[in-house]
């Protein structure tokens, strides 16, 4: 999760948003570079007396500064339109979740088993314990096995949402009337914190999504706990 003073990304949590971290360190860098060039050769130029009076054109360089960049965005577009591809492509999940999005909470239901759904709300300060967080934690975590594929089915009751958790690497609309899909795989166990990244209301920021990943034995004893509720 997020904390004081993160100035990077935050650590991934799946191979997705491993692949996200690599192309964000691949475009600061060509970034990088062309700031460098550019500042020089601006420097250059403010700094130096050189003048040519009867300069009226120089294709040479006119041809250099139009490949040049060019090149450039082919470096930054194919490992992007690859990018693309990878988070579009959904690999034989073996777990289903459809995810519905309510002003101010979630709702989670487990196709593949019947009868298993439950709302996730934001834990009240009232009812809050030492270590949960402050408007980041819900009553009702949603729970999947960690290095198993899940594909997600997104959509929302009322307005436009958001289920965005950054770890992973998923960000997905949940508009009503419509049924979005995405795919993720946690590498690891642990809690994931997201929020709703969208601006449709007052006290929107406050819809959290935590997902709790947990070894697949683990899970199977948590689905049968929630269906005998």
């Amino acid at each position: 999760m997020a904390t004081w003073k993160t100035l990077l990304l935050q650590d991934s949590s799946s191979p997705l948003m491993e692949q996200l971290s690599f192309f964000h360190d691949h475009t600061l860098l060509v970034l990088v570079i062309i700031t460098i060039l550019v500042g020089q050769l601006m420097s250059s130029l403010l700094s130096n007396k050189l003048i040519h009076r009867y300069l009226l054109e120089g294709q040479l360089i006119e041809i250099i500064w139009t490949i040049l960049p060019a090149i450039t965005l082919i470096f930054i577009a194919l490992p992007s339109l690859r990018l693309i591809y990878i988070l579009d492509d959904t690999n034989s999940p073996l777990l289903t979740i459809k995810t519905i999005g309510h002003q101010w909470y979630w709702s989670y239901e487990y196709s593949d088993f019947k009868s298993l759904e439950f709302d996730s709300y934001m834990t009240p300060i009232n009812e809050m314990k030492p270590w949960n967080f402050r408007l980041l934690d819900v009553d009702s975590r949603m729970t999947i096995p960690f290095k198993t594929q899940v594909r997600m089915l997104v959509t929302a009751a009322d307005v436009i949402h958001s289920w965005t958790v950054p770890s992973i690497g998923v960000k997905v609309d949940a508009t009503p009337g419509r049924l979005n899909q995405t795919n993720f795989l946690s590498n690891r166990a642990g809690l994931l914190f997201g929020q709703c990244s969208e601006i449709c209301g007052a006290n929107h920021s406050f819809m959290p999504i935590i997902i709790e990943s947990v070894a697949p034995n683990y899970f199977i004893k948590w689905i049968i706990k929630m269906m005998e509720l």
